[in-house]
């Protein structure tokens, strides 16, 4: 393993897989005489409690001085919240509320990020039933003219706002908070409005009255209420009941089956305004009574370091990323064998979601594994959305390559339904919203005559002979588009694809070519790797000098018209790129607080780049695939 820094005594393909007691993966496969195939696990869904903090009342009592969360302070060091503690200011804060007459009609809204504040708010709400909403920072902190938070707060009517340090939220709170709506800061609150301190809450008397309220708190209780991004319209707010949270974490148990005899410690940055962070990450923990380590830091530049920093003190039981954050963490553990050992110390579980993964990214990840530990660590992914609270779909076995979904968890139908070449998915359970909030339209668009959600996503079988060795994500539906000719792009097998064949050097691309004659691409390139590209340049040079450099150019025309091979057929080849200079931007929903991209945004937000991509003679700084071919061919 040349580029790790360590050395390899075993091969991966050879090295055993590290134990982990994993659920089974089987299915029951019904072929309907319409068409649509009914996928559902033979394996019943586990009992469920009717409301998610009696798991928190659970381990107070089973382990109450196991540390439940834990955070960075200002000085450095982890500050610790045991299950004992949790629960007492949980029980505390939500007798403050009740005497707040929050409710669904006025439920409380938390600006901030992820922090202990947040978790005990967010606990403290749902204890006692009213619903609160955790908001993307970015809608605060990165905006300009607060758009997208000014929907969101008109949606929920709240009565109760939320966020960590007032100074910071100022401008949000002044734009888009109705003066009457009570402000709570944990400090520094903002000095033209007043505000209650976080400590005030958490002095206040438990009584019966917060006893009798959680007694009252059962599955069809509205504990959350999580917006999606809203980056082509308005923000849709997507109702999380209770039974949703306490279901979905039974069937995550039956795949993660290894938690029942090692609770899980999780250093985890996701964020907690969407599910994947909020839902999947925060609930595992709760309901298996385990630890959670708050991550401060992201997978972006500047912002890595921190979580290096948390891996070095806490070895995971289970890491879960996106596929971005395992990417910006590999050359830390190439370099850093001190960070490898703990990484890898009492790792089960790689589990990666929002995003297709690289493969050289994991195979990486797998070769440091070995060669620090003798094993292999098991990759795993799964489906779900939003609406499904999330886990739908998981992957319990080791596959070769990335991107299985696996199969429906316990309790989940998966109905595959032919549209368009492709299998349209579609799901059913305990787990799946009942709707959107205050959306009576949307929520019945977005249902089809069975009562099965349609997330707009396309599967397709690993192997279309046996159902059992699981889905792989075939795209969106609603990001596929025609071609002049009328032939369909499938975009995210292209895209996935394109960023294979391109490895290292693009961290995304976004495809264009709707009603054209030709696909071509917006790619986000890989700074760091495209460097190597181009020795000699100096290491200050800015991202524009790095894209216009004759050599890498070069490369990308090279790795353009291999992709674009004629056997390819139209739809499957990218004629023209364009190096885009500037990253994705939250602010304008070029990408999500977890890294992904919404492939419709960019295309809005860069009209102007995709009609250059398009322009007859192409511009200077558009790299054409036939140009790169008719070069090979003359060398030749």
């Amino acid at each position: 393993m040349s580029s790790s820094g360590a050395t390899t005594t075993i091969r991966q393909d050879r090295a055993p897989l590290r134990p982990v007691k994993l659920g089974p993966a089987d299915v029951l496969v019904e072929r309907r005489g319409d068409g649509a195939i009914v996928l559902r696990s033979p394996q019943p869904l586990p009992d469920y409690p009717k409301n998610l903090t009696r798991r928190l009342v659970h381990w107070a009592a089973a382990a109450p001085d196991r540390v439940f969360l834990a955070q960075r302070d200002t000085a450095g060091g982890w500050r610790t919240l045991s299950y004992a503690q949790a629960l007492a200011s949980v029980r505390a804060i939500a007798a403050a509320l009740l005497r707040r007459d929050l409710s669904v009609e006025r439920p409380i809204a938390i600006l901030s990020g992820n922090d202990i504040e947040h978790a005990l708010i967010g606990l403290a709400a749902m204890h006692v039933g009213i619903p609160y909403a955790p908001i993307s920072v970015p809608y605060s902190l990165l905006s300009q003219d607060f758009k997208k938070l000014k929907t969101i707060i008109d949606i929920l009517t709240p009565g109760l706002v939320f966020a960590a340090n007032g100074a910071a939220f100022l401008r949000a709170i002044a734009a888009a908070v109705p003066q009457g709506v009570e402000i709570a800061v944990t400090g520094s609150p903002p000095p033209d409005r007043p505000a209650t301190l976080f400590a005030t809450l958490t002095q206040a008397q438990p009584s019966a009255a917060v006893d009798a309220a959680h007694d009252k708190v059962g599955p069809d209780t509205i504990a959350k209420i999580l917006f999606t991004s809203g980056s082509t319209g308005q923000p849709k707010g997507v109702i999380n009941t209770q039974r949703m949270l306490c279901a979905n974490q039974s069937m995550i148990r039956c795949g993660f089956a290894f938690f029942a005899d090692e609770p899980p410690v999780l250093v985890d940055w996701p964020p907690w305004n969407h599910t994947f962070g909020g839902n999947h990450d925060f609930g595992l923990v709760l309901d298996n009574g385990g630890s959670f380590y708050i991550d401060e830091g992201r997978p972006l530049p500047g912002a890595i370091e921190a979580t290096v920093r948390n891996l070095r003190d806490v070895g995971p039981t289970i890491y879960l990323n996106v596929p971005k954050g395992f990417e910006m963490l590999l050359p830390y553990l190439r370099s850093d064998a001190a960070l490898r050992q703990r990484f890898f110390s009492r790792l089960k579980v790689l589990f990666y979601a929002g995003a297709s993964l690289a493969q050289h990214v994991r195979d990486e990840l797998q070769e440091l594994a070995v060669a620090t530990t003798g094993e292999r660590i098991i990759f795993l992914s799964s489906l779900g959305s939003t609406e499904t609270a999330p886990a739908a779909l998981a992957c319990t076995v080791e596959t070769e390559r990335t991107g299985n979904i696996g199969l429906p968890l316990p309790g989940v139908e998966l109905k595959l339904v032919a549209r368009d070449g492709k299998f349209e998915a579609r799901l059913r359970g305990p787990n799946i919203t009942p709707g959107y909030w205050r959306s009576p339209a949307l929520t019945a668009a977005a249902f089809d005559e069975e009562g099965f959600y349609k997330i707009g996503d396309a599967l397709k079988f690993a192997d279309p002979a046996d159902p059992a060795k699981g889905l792989l994500f075939d795209g969106r539906l609603a990001e596929d588009f025609k071609l002049a000719t009328g032939t369909w792009v499938s975009v995210g097998p292209l895209r996935a694809a394109f960023i294979a064949h391109c490895a290292p050097f693009v961290r995304d691309v976004v495809l264009a070519g709707a009603d054209r004659d030709a696909v071509a691409a917006l790619v986000f390139p890989d700074l760091d790797a495209c460097r190597r590209l181009a020795p000699g340049l100096p290491a200050d040079a800015p991202a524009a000098t790095l894209l216009a450099d004759p050599r890498l150019c070069a490369e990308f025309a090279r790795l353009l018209a291999a992709l674009a091979a004629p056997a390819r057929g139209t739809s499957n080849r990218i004629m023209r790129a364009l190096l885009l200079v500037e990253p994705p931007s939250l602010d304008i929903g070029e990408m999500t607080d977890k890294g992904s991209i919404n492939q419709r945004a960019v295309l809005v937000h860069r009209a102007r780049l995709v009609e250059e991509l398009y322009a007859e003679p192409p511009s200077a700084s558009v790299i054409v695939a036939r140009a790169a071919a008719d070069a090979m061919q003359a060398d030749f």
